[in-house]
């Protein structure tokens, strides 16, 4: 037999000889480091999550293709030099919030509102070669094997939506996009995107004074409060002196010197800054109609319509408008435009489905919802799905949908859990009610059952089996007995009609449930 302390060493050892293996060399820092998610699952994460994440965040900025084609190559130019090729990708993304993010895997997005602030190709570079760093320094990825470590899970997941009303409803695998998108690195991270990021930028021919002087305008904002950059990029990026001094050490390193590109800059944004007064009337119209003032957000909606026809958003806006109004039709009419100027994004879709759903159109609703849930899983989609499925008969259908939506924090959620329990708990009643035999002091046999669920439950019908204390078989069983009335989260019981005289007794009788139902 082993002793303690041999049979510890022994993990130990086990453990260590696991760590030794899964180490790895840093590709930017060519640092030793514990490597538990491989470049294989990074690509993976970031393929899968990608989309979603731009999805929860509002979508992809389509107007300007031409746009979207200048951060890409200005990423591509980066890319060339970065100390790891992976298959990097860049959006624009529809938010006026500045910020810009990167998942595992070379999956980078800039949002519109950044775009607005900055003032030359080299600014862009600055942060495009941040964002490359954070990516190809398994940055993203070693936050997930911290989380190995400390909660024995790949992530934790969560929401981080912006400018969503969805923002807690997100389920299911897009949960992970959502937090990928909008995680937080660490001092040593940022400091580690900053450093090779003006590396990248001078080896492409960019002025790496440019990250000295954006990091400058950062703190003076960040100074200010300004509001959309600390609920944007500063969330996840905050910018400090330290930061600034650090980099002009870099600075005098690397060397200044190399492409700035104002003139060029100024040329391909020249479309996105005209139409900005737009954007700008619709987020406060979005504000308005969250106040309540539809008179204010249908003015200011019409407004960003004025300036930029071609945008979805807008549309959507009056859309939103009319259903909070109870105009169902009219608020169609204004989704059935937003998905005609931008079919791939999510919210017209679900928006018609719960319309015409509450219209009693069921069938007509079915496909909006599906559609959207193609482009982001929400708890509304699978919540309406399940009752069109239930309202078929299509039980497993239903549970399955059903479930789906009890992973979303929201009231919804907690209604679908609800009727998730009220198909399937007739059927698996063992499933939601546990059982137990317990004695009282006088040595009274007691059945005991406890509803874990969240909704009621009416008669629970379970039968005691006792097995034999040497062999271990079953020896009597009793006839079926009837518990009426379980509350959510509580317990009831029905005396068996048997004394015992020890523990070691009690733990000779087992309680089954056979069958239950949901309280009327």
């Amino acid at each position: 037999m082993l002793k303690l302390n041999t049979f510890n060493n022994l993990i130990l050892v086990a453990a260590l000889s696991l760590l030794i293996s899964a180490c790895g060399t840093n590709p930017v820092t060519k640092k030793r480091e514990i490597q538990l998610v491989s470049e294989s699952q990074e690509i993976s994460m970031g393929t899968q999550n990608y989309s979603p994440a731009r999805q929860s965040q509002g979508g992809d900025y389509i107007i300007d293709p031409e746009l979207t084609a200048y951060v890409q190559s200005v990423g591509d130019r980066l890319a060339k030099v970065s100390d790891r090729q992976l298959p990097y990708e860049y959006a624009v993304i529809n938010d006026s919030t500045p910020n810009a993010w990167a998942m595992p895997g070379g999956k980078i997005a800039f949002n519109r509102g950044l775009l607005y602030e900055l003032n030359s190709e080299a600014e862009l570079a600055a942060v495009m070669g941040h964002e490359m760093v954070h990516a190809a320094a398994r940055h993203g990825a070693k936050s997930m094997e911290r989380g190995i470590f400390m909660q024995g899970a790949m992530i934790a997941v969560g929401i981080g939506a912006q400018n969503s009303n969805y923002a807690n409803l997100i389920v299911g695998g897009a949960q992970i996009g959502a937090q990928l998108a909008t995680s937080k690195y660490g001092r040593d991270a940022e400091s580690e995107s900053d450093l090779y990021g003006m590396q990248y930028m001078k080896k492409a021919g960019y002025d790496p004074t440019a990250a000295v002087t954006l990091q400058e305008t950062f703190v003076r904002l960040s100074a200010d409060r300004k509001s959309n950059f600390i609920d944007g990029l500063f969330a996840s990026h905050p910018p400090s002196p330290a930061r600034v001094a650090a980099n002009k050490v870099t600075l005098e390193k690397v060397g200044a010197g190399g492409e700035w590109g104002k003139e060029v800059y100024a040329q391909k944004v020249g479309k996105l800054k005209s139409t900005q007064a737009a954007y700008k009337a619709y987020d406060e119209g979005v504000k308005a109609l969250a106040a309540k003032d539809t008179v204010k957000a249908t003015t200011l909606a019409k407004q960003a319509i004025a300036g930029e026809p071609r945008e979805a958003r807008f549309q959507e806006l009056l859309g939103d408008i009319a259903f909070t109004q109870k105009k169902p039709q009219e608020a169609l009419a204004y989704y059935d435009k937003a998905i005609k100027l931008q079919p791939d994004y999510f919210k017209p879709h679900i928006q018609s489905g719960i319309a015409l759903f509450n219209m009693g159109k069921k069938a007509e609703a079915e496909p909006f919802l599906k559609r959207a849930n193609e482009l982001l899983p929400t708890a509304p989609g699978h919540a309406l799905l399940g009752q069109i499925a239930e309202g078929r008969g299509e039980t497993d259908l239903a549970l399955q949908h059903y479930q789906t939506a009890a992973d979303s924090n929201s009231d919804i959620g907690k209604d679908a859990t609800a009727r998730a329990v009220h198909l399937d708990l007739p059927r698996n009643p063992a499933k939601y009610i546990q059982s137990g035999a317990v004695a009282d002091e006088t040595g009274s046999l007691f059945a005991v059952v406890q509803n874990n669920t969240g909704v009621p439950v009416g008669r629970v019908q379970v039968r005691v089996v006792k097995y034999d204390a040497q062999t271990g078989r079953a020896v009597a069983q009793s006839a079926p007995m009837l518990i009426n009335g379980v509350a959510p989260g509580k317990r009831n019981q029905i005396a068996i009609g048997t004394k015992v005289t020890t523990a070691q007794e009690v733990q000779l009788y087992k309680v089954v449930v056979e069958a239950a139902e949901v309280a009327k």
